[in-house]
């Protein structure tokens, strides 16, 4: 089924496969078409920058939300998972902000560099106990108590399990590109590596997000 998954993401980015199809959109062609809500076709995996014992990357499980408004505007919610089939649900991440988009990007005719950056909200909420008692020992300065099922802003503050220091935004170099009706942004980088600059923008594309 992998390489069968393979095939599929080939033949779906290939230059040739766009201009035998409707063609690369614009920029301004792709912003119209991306407005709405959007979400995951089922968990997904991503390697994160954390190893295991073993020396190999700790996977980690999630589900996104994504709407487009007008403007640029964004709001993102993502579902971690303490398991890969999505059953036993971590923490939820609520982001609002704004895109900027940057120019072509080369993986395939019609994809678009965009930043993301959160400057208007970024809210989590724990969903499990373990998670909150790890919070409650790495992130108590500055929030109050950390409960399951409690969101807490983290907008502007020092916040360390994601590495966000006070007075700045998160900010993301990702990619978005659209084939078939389905939304794709990147692939992390299978070093786990983040897409906090220029030189880490993803190189190839993510499982794609469907219309709600």
């Amino acid at each position: 089924m992998a390489a069968i998954g393979s095939l599929l993401v080939t033949v779906l980015t290939s230059p040739l496969h766009a201009a035998e199809g409707t063609g690369a959109l614009t920029v301004t062609e792709l912003k119209q078409t991306i407005l709405g809500e959007w979400t995951s076709i089922a968990p997904e995996v991503r390697p994160s920058a954390a190893k295991n014992p073993d020396g190999t990357l700790k996977p980690f499980y999630l589900k996104r939300d994504f709407v487009v408004l007008p403007d640029d505007a964004f709001e993102l919610t993502i579902t971690n998972f303490a398991d890969p089939y999505g059953q036993v649900p971590l923490a939820r991440i609520a982001l609002k902000g704004h895109m900027e988009w940057r120019g072509d990007h080369p993986v395939a005719a019609g994809a678009q560099k965009v930043d993301f950056t959160a400057d208007t909200a970024y809210v989590v909420t724990p969903l499990l106990q373990g998670f909150v008692d790890v919070l409650n020992k790495v992130a108590a300065d500055g929030y109050e108590t950390w409960e399951v099922g409690k969101p807490q802003s983290i907008f502007g503050k020092t916040f360390a399990p994601f590495g966000l220091a006070a007075g700045t935004n998160f900010k993301e170099y990702d990619l978005v590109y659209v084939a078939h009706d389905l939304l794709f942004w990147g692939a992390r980088n299978v070093d786990g590596r983040g897409f906090d600059s220029e030189e880490n923008r993803p190189t190839n594309l993510q499982i794609p997000l469907v219309r709600k």
